[in-house]
């Protein structure tokens, strides 16, 4: 059956990224390797590492994974992490989330140096973004700038809604759009009325986490919606299943692209991963940290 030509697909895209990543590493020199911090036992923390040690494996990267106890305090959790910024044979860190409540995320994306945070999370990469330098991004923010490019839609002048200003997804996404020339109006809880925004749009980026907010009245017909929310949904008999933010089935009927969950986004978050992973390699050798 030959797919709707209306669903923006992230394996597509995540398959190019990849192969271009695998061509430099092929290329390269001494790379290093990429080392997953997984910290107590959170059960979905194992679906997102074990599709980055796929990722990686496809692009040429070494992949380890390491997994600390659930007592591990925030003290030694730093000082592990000072250790790997320190380690010629570490070329970036990735610190899996959810972590116990008794370590402070933020602290510890602090601690990873900024050209070994491939995941884009240290404040001051996040921070880089306001100058336009987004080698280093978010890599969900990252994922959505790079699946509106694939419509083939012009980004200069071009009118983005970003509903939810989160500072990993919403906040970044809406900066690099605005490097590449869009003009970008951000939604939140607060937004009087995000469908007064959003049926004017010619894009809409959603990430907020709530089931099904976007209906096809608040699009505008042959707008481009890409969808970040990941909800799980329980049903009356008790089974569950997994939602966006967007009534995909209804506004696919609306929309000129719509992004599918799961199956969009998400992909090419993992494929951006990779992609700054290379990135870091890069400005690694122009620190003079490799040959």
């Amino acid at each position: 059956m030959k797919p709707d030509p209306r669903y923006l697909l992230g394996k597509p895209v995540r398959d190019r990224i990849l192969s271009e990543v695998q061509s430099m590493t092929g290329a390269a020199g001494r790379i290093g390797k990429l080392v997953s911090i997984s910290i107590g036992d959170i059960p979905e923390v194992a679906v997102y590492v074990r599709n980055q040690a796929r990722a990686a494996a496809l692009a040429g990267l070494p992949f380890d994974q390491e997994f600390w106890g659930g007592e591990v305090g925030q003290d030694e959790c730093k000082a592990r992490i000072q250790a790997m910024n320190d380690d010629p044979d570490v070329l970036g860190i990735i610190l899996q989330r959810p972590v116990p409540d008794h370590i402070n995320v933020r602290s510890l994306q602090s601690a990873i140096h900024p050209l070994k945070d491939v995941e884009g999370m240290n404040p001051a990469s996040i921070g880089n973004i306001v100058y336009n330098d987004v080698a280093m991004a978010p890599c969900t923010a990252a994922a959505a700038v790079e699946l509106i490019r694939e419509t083939g839609l012009d980004m200069k002048g071009l009118e983005v809604v970003m509903v939810g200003h989160s500072e990993i997804v919403g906040k970044p996404a809406a900066m690099m759009l605005m490097a590449e020339g869009a003009t970008v109006t951000v939604c939140h809880h607060l937004t009087r009325s995000v469908a007064m925004h959003s049926r004017r749009a010619d894009v809409i980026v959603v990430a907020v986490g709530k089931a099904h907010l976007i209906g096809p009245d608040m699009v505008k017909p042959g707008a481009a919606v890409i969808d970040i929310g990941i909800n799980q949904r329980i049903h009356p008999d008790g089974s569950t299943d997994i939602v966006g933010d967007v009534d995909t089935e209804a506004v696919k009927e609306i929309a000129g692209w719509v992004t599918p969950v799961p199956g969009g986004v998400g992909p090419v978050t993992v494929a951006m991963l990779m992609r700054n992973a290379m990135r870091a390699y890069q400005r690694q050798q122009a620190a003079g940290w490799r040959t």
